[in-house]
């Protein structure tokens, strides 16, 4: 059967409640309707055509509807959707663990959920047990976690515990257990500390003064690596990573690397630790680890951690923490596609070498006086939009300029998304290099038009 726009969009706004969606801002503007995908394209029901500047939520590898993903879910369909790995094992998810150790050979075993932020809930419940389960005297009280200042780690109660954005994590403070925040290395806000490096020196000693002070009461450190994705795109400069690893030794704390956003390619290597040769004690993997087809996230662990939830049944140190589709056979199966068509198809040289493009497309937007700060680590892009450059004085956020400039862009062509002030453009990791300058291209002209509308309202 076939339904109008008008159908859809009236049920669409009666029946469906939108993630990180203001729903009376949504219920006056005409939605976006997704019925298809191409390639870098994304198709409305009414036919029109966007290039998919978020990826559609930074998840999707190869483009959309690609035949080798679709063949090899068709092929594990004709043998089994689904059986539980809750006391019994199936073959994609062993074939899936034994690929993901081949990138992480200091890791011993491969904890499977069904997104990132359970990936990370799971990361913390090990890091904590994993204590508990070596000493419980000894160890009593390391139960605090130490994060960054405008993390994001997922929505789940532990994740938002670690969570350092006020506008998304204030409103749940009551629910949530003791984090201890460091400062992060944002390099545009923070010139009074001087040069990039001079930044990360003060980070890194900010992170030594709490690690020296309490690492008896810490369990675990977690960062992004390289790039803090949700806090607006902030690039770490190079060495406050190994830095972060370094302190974590030093002190005696579990160091957790949250790749779920930056891994798969995103940051022109498979994994963003390999940058700085990194190796933590717990890892978390999401999002583009099934090329943007379903839900599976990861979380890895040492050989170290792993045996310190080994014992007899009585000495309950067994870890109780699992999902219905743990593992699940479909998922498993077109990741382990994934992973393959990264590999044959060279997709590691092709994101450097775009990224490098891209590069030099973005600093045209610097054109435009309300561009304060372009962040680029990959193919992960922030522009940040400022009311005046010289104060970096943001919008009010009632102005709605970031969420005007999407708009614009949509009726453009090209569908992206702001965090804040700041605007991310993340495209499909296949986009071709033509795909990708007339992304940029509506991306100026959208900010542009902005421009001159703010400069009459509200500059």
């Amino acid at each position: 059967m076939v339904y109008s726009y008008e159908q859809l969009e009236q049920w669409d706004k009666q029946c469906v409640w939108h993630p990180f969606t203001q729903m009376k801002q949504y219920a006056k503007e005409r939605p976006l309707i997704i019925e298809r995908g191409q390639g870098s394209y994304l198709y409305d029901v009414d036919g029109n055509r966007y290039l998919d500047g978020y990826a559609s939520l930074w998840v999707n590898v190869h483009g959309h509807n690609d035949p080798e993903l679709n063949a090899a879910l068709r092929e594990q369909l004709e043998k089994i959707a689904h059986s539980t790995l809750l006391g019994s094992a199936n073959v994609p998810s062993i074939l899936l663990a034994k690929r993901l150790l081949e990138y992480w050979p200091h890791m011993s075993k491969v904890f499977y959920s069904d997104t990132g932020a359970a990936a990370v809930e799971i990361a913390l419940k090990i890091a904590y047990q994993y204590w508990k389960n070596i000493d419980p005297v000894q160890y009593a009280t390391k139960n605090k976690f130490v994060s960054l200042k405008e993390a994001y780690h997922g929505d789940t109660v532990g994740a938002v515990s670690v969570g350092g954005m006020d506008v998304f994590h204030r409103i749940f403070a009551p629910l949530l257990f003791e984090r201890i925040e460091v400062p992060s290395p944002y390099v545009y806000r923070m010139e009074e500390y001087g040069s990039e490096q001079e930044i990360v020196s003060y980070c890194l000693r900010e992170m030594e003064r709490v690690l020296e002070e309490q690492h008896e009461h810490i369990a675990g450190v977690i960062v992004e690596p390289l790039v803090q994705g949700a806090a607006g795109i902030i690039v770490h400069p190079r060495g406050f990573l190994k830095g972060v690893e370094r302190l974590c030794r030093q002190y005696g704390v579990l160091f957790i690397c949250d790749e779920v956003a930056v891994g798969f390619g995103r940051t022109g290597t498979m994994f963003a630790c390999e940058q700085e040769e990194v190796k933590p004690d717990l890892v978390c993997l999401g999002k583009g680890i099934t090329g943007g087809y379903l839900p599976l996230a990861a979380t890895l662990v040492t050989e170290e951690i792993y045996a310190a939830f080994l014992g007899d049944v009585d000495e309950d140190k067994t870890f109780y923490h699992g999902h219905t589709y743990t593992g699940n056979q479909l998922t498993c199966s077109v990741a382990l596609k994934n992973i393959e068509l990264i590999e044959t198809r060279g997709l590691m040289d092709s994101v450097k070498r775009k990224a490098r493009r891209l590069a030099e497309w973005l600093d045209r937007l610097y054109d435009i006086p309300i561009v304060g700060d372009i962040r680029q680590k990959g193919l992960m892009c922030g522009i940040e939009i400022v009311k005046d450059r010289r104060t970096k004085e943001v919008f009010p956020r009632a102005a709605m300029v970031e969420h005007r400039i999407i708009l614009e862009a949509r009726r453009k062509g090209l569908v992206i998304r702001p965090l804040g002030p700041v605007l991310t453009f993340i495209p499909v990791l296949s986009m071709s290099e033509d795909e990708m300058a007339e992304a940029v291209r509506i991306l100026f002209d959208s900010i542009a038009c902005l421009y001159e509308q703010a400069r009459a309202e509200l500059l």
